[in-house]
């Protein structure tokens, strides 16, 4: 574990030297130094470090859920459900398009149109820290559609497990999504009912206390989210999303802080372990058929979303390629459909896949700003911000101000 850290940090320092992003280099850093390549072997079996990667994802997700406010989520509900619901239909229907017509079968495409579909939350997270846009007002709706296909990924998985398992019970398959719906409901009217009863559950000066306490319920809640059947990182999400608007809102996020990077710089290199290779020549052109399709849609979805929200080209730009990156949830369908025994080019197509939009994901949210030229509308109009290619912390300081409640000014001047 040691080593994974020690060699994710001198490949991030290496690769800031050269304006690379993280998320790729600790993922390159992973295949090095996994079992599937030649020289050392930092780690034989990648399920060594489930734990850990599953800890790095719940807290990438909770301090997602800590930048996202009820106020926000509430006022534009709407807007949100529009663009996510579009953002689906364009990638999610390309997605089981490209499946079909790859010829390996209906569970394959069904597979592949989650796989093409569903953005990767974490690396999304990642990049909007890393490029300072959590200040951004485009980073609201990029926000609500990571909600809105956590909401959809949650009801898919449970549709998706008998046809894998080959159940022919429709009636276990209903009773799968009504649970999980059942449960996201329960935890939508917490988040918006109980933020009060929550933030005096929590309220301490002890700051010891006060990290034991939110890292438990995240955790905690992503167990209990994972028992009915929905994704473990939309419970951490939830929580979240609770504490962000109590009074201890801005400590826990500062206090998250070190242990968000520490483990999630574990989730990626433990994503990077899990990858052969060996396996991606055979795959090699639906990848980058698949790649093309995506980066096509998310450009339409971006414009979409844009629209909706009435931004500019320059929004509409880090909206495209900040949802660009797929990963953790295309991992999940890969071990399913291998485990389902689907086709053996599934599982080296989707490694391949998530690598390569793993890297060209940061790396276009970085130089969105090109995207943007050539992207129709006008700079200048609502929401442009002039900083699509932004770099630094100074979008986190944004992000406080943006989106902390009135009454907390004296929190964000220090944080700043």
């Amino acid at each position: 574990m040691g080593g994974a850290f020690l060699a994710a940090a001198v490949l991030a320092r290496l690769g800031g030297r050269i304006g690379l992003p993280t998320i790729p280099l600790f993922i390159l850093a992973g295949i090095l130094l996994g079992p599937h390549t030649p020289g050392i072997v930092l780690v034989a079996d990648p399920h060594d470090l489930e734990m850990l990667s599953a800890l790095g994802l719940v807290l990438l997700l909770f301090y997602l859920g800590l930048e996202f406010h009820m106020d926000d989520l509430k006022a534009g509900g709407r807007k949100m459900v529009v663009a996510g619901g579009s953002y689906l239909v364009l990638n999610v229907g390309a997605g089981l398009g490209f499946g079909f017509a790859l010829g390996w079968g209906t569970s394959e495409a069904l597979v592949l149109a989650g796989v093409l579909g569903i953005s990767s939350s974490a690396i999304v997270t990642k990049v909007l820290v890393d490029t300072g846009r959590l200040g951004n007002p485009e980073t609201k709706p990029i926000l609500g559609i990571i909600v809105v296909e956590d909401i959809f990924l949650a009801l898919y998985l449970a549709a998706l497990q008998p046809i894998l398992s080959g159940a022919d019970s429709l009636a276990a398959a209903v009773t799968d999504g009504g649970k999980a719906f059942a449960f996201l409901l329960l935890l939508a009217l917490a988040a918006r009912f109980g933020t009060r009863m929550v933030g005096k559950l929590f309220a301490t000066r002890d700051d010891e206390l006060l990290v034991i306490s939110f890292l438990g319920a995240a955790v905690f809640m992503a167990g209990v989210s994972e028992w009915f059947g929905v994704a473990d990182a939309i419970g951490a999400f939830m929580v979240g999303l609770m504490l962000g608007s109590t009074a201890s809102g801005e400590r826990i996020r500062k206090l998250v802080h070190p242990l968000r990077d520490a483990f999630g710089a574990i989730f990626f290199f433990a994503f990077g372990l899990s990858i052969d290779p060996g396996d991606l020549p055979v795959v090699l052109w639906p990848v980058l058929i698949a790649v093309a399709v995506t980066l096509a849609m998310n450009v339409v979805a971006g414009l979409a979303a844009a629209r909706v929200y009435r931004f500019g080209p320059g929004p509409a730009a880090n909206i495209s390629t900040t949802l660009l990156a797929r990963g953790e949830f295309a991992l999940i369908l890969a071990t399913m459909a291998a485990g389902a025994g689907l086709d053996d080019r599934l599982s080296p197509f989707i490694a391949g896949y998530v690598l390569l939009l793993a890297v060209l994901g940061p790396l276009a949210a970085g130089q969105s700003h090109w995207l943007a030229r050539v992207l129709p509308g006008r700079p200048g109009t609502t929401g442009e911000t002039g900083n699509s290619g932004s770099t630094g912390s100074t979008g986190e300081s944004g992000a406080a101000a943006e989106l902390t409640p009135p009454g907390t000014a004296e929190a964000v001047l220090d944080r700043r």
